[in-house]
């Protein structure tokens, strides 16, 4: 009797049992630490299914940077929880609908899949035993050629993410120095520095 059917559904239960706690989680430190165990465990489910190379980019990529980030930038950053629970429950209605739609089209697809294979469905291109074909020169391939243009619009969505969580995250606090190139460009030695006279045996304080 093969062990793959009793890892599989090991991996499997525990990416599902730490994805549920991602969104459970009352402390964000917690809920990265859990996400970081589904990423893993995930990467266990791409080693089953061969493909190794996949499993080490979601490992070192996933895990080794992003993961890590929001680990920092969570326990780093000083975040009002108070604010984030009001947010969430004023949005609560939105995010109600989207999941809505979300369970509706995951059961469609379900529904699609028990009624009878598609043609076009998309399976992972892992090469035939004895082919001299890689795993990672055959991921190459299908995704530079035939899905090209989905890779691009997934860059260009990861880009307006990054630009969209800059904006927000970009608060102007009063007290707080900011540079301004233009100033420091016109600025001249005569407005940089001045001369301060000190009398022997005084002292002077600088100007702020």
């Amino acid at each position: 009797m093969t062990l793959t059917p009793l890892f599989f559904y090991l991996f499997a239960f525990v990416t599902v049992a730490s994805g549920f706690m991602v969104v459970t989680a009352r402390n964000p430190v917690h809920a990265v630490l859990w996400l970081i165990l589904a990423f893993f465990n995930a990467a266990g489910l791409f080693v089953l299914l061969g493909a190794e190379f996949l499993a080490m980019i979601l490992v070192v990529v996933y895990v080794g940077a992003v993961a890590v980030l929001f680990l920092f930038v969570v326990m780093m950053l000083d975040v009002d929880f108070a604010e984030l629970r009001a947010g969430f429950i004023r949005n609560a209605p939105l995010g109600a609908i989207v999941g809505i739609i979300l369970l509706i089209e995951l059961i469609m697809v379900l529904g699609f899949r028990l009624a009878g294979p598609l043609s076009t469905a998309i399976s992972l291109p892992i090469p035939a035993a004895g082919s001299s074909v890689t795993n990672t020169e055959a991921i190459g391939r299908i995704l530079y050629t035939k899905y090209v243009l989905l890779f691009q619009g997934a860059g260009l969505i990861l880009l307006v993410a990054m630009i969209g969580a800059i904006v927000l995250t970009l608060r102007h606090k009063e007290g707080v120095k900011r540079q301004s190139i233009a100033a420091q460009s016109a600025r001249t030695p005569a407005a940089a520095m001045h001369t301060v006279k000190v009398a022997s045996g005084t002292s002077t304080v600088p100007e702020r």
